[in-house]
């Protein structure tokens, strides 16, 4: 599966606006807490890759747990990726998994989200500490060849909040997150 995103920084409160004038389906909010790893035999920055435990808490107060490894860039106009996914029971034990497999936590990423629908096209409007606010437009697509109408679907939706695709940031959150600390 490869997920085609496009992220810029924004205002939440225009978009939120420009997301009702779309009839937008909201579809909640949660609380998501990234911790990404290092490998002990290769660089994810330089290889782009990422390894990451996601815990999210929704408005219910529940919470899930995912183990994601997202691959390399596979373009140079958005930030689609292969991604691998699963649900976990237990975010601690898979830690423990992990470092005593040689991984290390590298850094945790905190943010606020509230998802909408539309279309096909999930639109997240995130608050990310120590980074700012943003909004992503991503959808996932199984076969390469769908990449580039996914990708152009994405930048009308931006258009249509008001957001130019050409502000566009690749950068992921720990990237942000990492070069403000550096």
């Amino acid at each position: 599966m490869y997920e085609v995103e496009v992220k810029v920084p924004a205002d939440l409160e225009a978009v939120r606006a420009r997301l009702d004038e779309l009839e937008a389906t909201p579809t909640g909010a949660v609380v998501q807490e990234d911790t990404y790893y290092d490998a002990p035999h290769r660089s994810f920055p330089e290889t782009d890759e990422a390894l990451r435990i996601r815990t999210e808490r929704a408005e219910t107060g529940s919470d899930e747990v995912r183990l994601t490894y997202k691959g390399p860039l596979v373009d140079d106009a958005s930030k689609t990726r292969e991604e691998i996914e699963t649900a976990v029971a237990s975010g601690e034990k898979i830690d423990t998994v992990l470092t005593k497999l040689g991984f290390e936590p590298a850094a945790t990423v905190r943010k606020e989200r509230e998802r909408f629908e539309l279309e096909k096209y999930t639109i997240t409007l995130d608050s990310v500490e120590g980074v700012g606010e943003y909004v992503e437009i991503e959808t996932n697509v199984d076969d390469e060849a769908d990449l580039e109408s996914a990708r152009e679907g994405a930048y009308d939706v931006l258009e249509r909040l008001g957001h130019d695709p050409d502000e566009q940031v690749r950068t992921s959150y720990l990237g942000l997150l990492l070069a403000d600390d550096a």
